[in-house]
């Protein structure tokens, strides 16, 4: 893998540097919707997270414009941190929509798409561990990821199902509705940049 291509280590860095800020976002969101002690809190903690990942997508795009030599296509380096960004962009877009909805408690299918989101982050974590090393095991990252995005899906749709049986409110329907929605969305990205590193792999291999 990446023999025949002179490395640029610092890419590999920075993007496991992202990873981690990433499952930290994600510790964070399942903190928020376990204990529900101080949301307020527990969202601007991870909206410092977010910028902090805002900072460093920028720091790669910077690196990567200065780069004359890359360790993979230079699509795929800006694709991944963009997509990596888009998953913490989601973690706080959720939690600012738990805090702006005022709700109350997260129902035991919010807590389990938290678990969910952290899970699928730990994966592309070692996923990317992988990268510009022995990537011959890395397949079975984005299969669980690939399988962590289905259940997030099953979770979500029985959400909505029952919301729709047993909700009278329809303001309540709306809002965990959203919530809901916005949760599963974070796996879609894990799953992206699953696929994302699943087609550096097969280019580089």
């Amino acid at each position: 893998m990446f023999g025949l291509i002179p490395k640029e280590e610092k890419f590999f860095v920075m993007f496991k540097s992202m990873t981690h800020n990433t499952i930290e976002g994600a510790l964070l969101l399942k903190d928020m919707l376990d204990n529900f002690e101080n949301p307020v809190q527990s969202q601007r903690k991870i909206k410092d997270i977010e910028h902090k990942g805002d900072s460093m997508t920028h720091d790669i795009i910077s690196k990567l414009n200065k780069s004359f030599v890359t360790p993979f296509d230079r699509e795929d380096i800006y694709a991944l941190s963009a997509k990596l960004d888009d998953i913490l962009d989601l973690i706080d877009a959720a939690a600012v929509r738990i805090v702006m909805y005022n709700v109350d408690k997260p129902t035991p299918e919010a807590k389990e798409l938290g678990f969910l989101i952290l899970k699928g982050c730990q994966a592309i974590d070692k996923a990317v561990e992988m990268l510009g090393g022995d990537v011959e095991a890395m397949s079975q990252y984005w299969v669980e990821v690939n399988d962590i995005e289905n259940e997030a899906d099953r979770v979500s749709r029985d959400a909505v199902s029952r919301l729709f049986d047993e909700e009278k409110d329809p303001i309540q329907l709306i809002k965990w509705k959203e919530i809901y929605e916005t949760l599963e969305r974070v796996t879609d990205k894990c799953e992206d940049v699953a696929n994302i590193l699943e087609s550096i792999v097969v280019k580089n291999a």
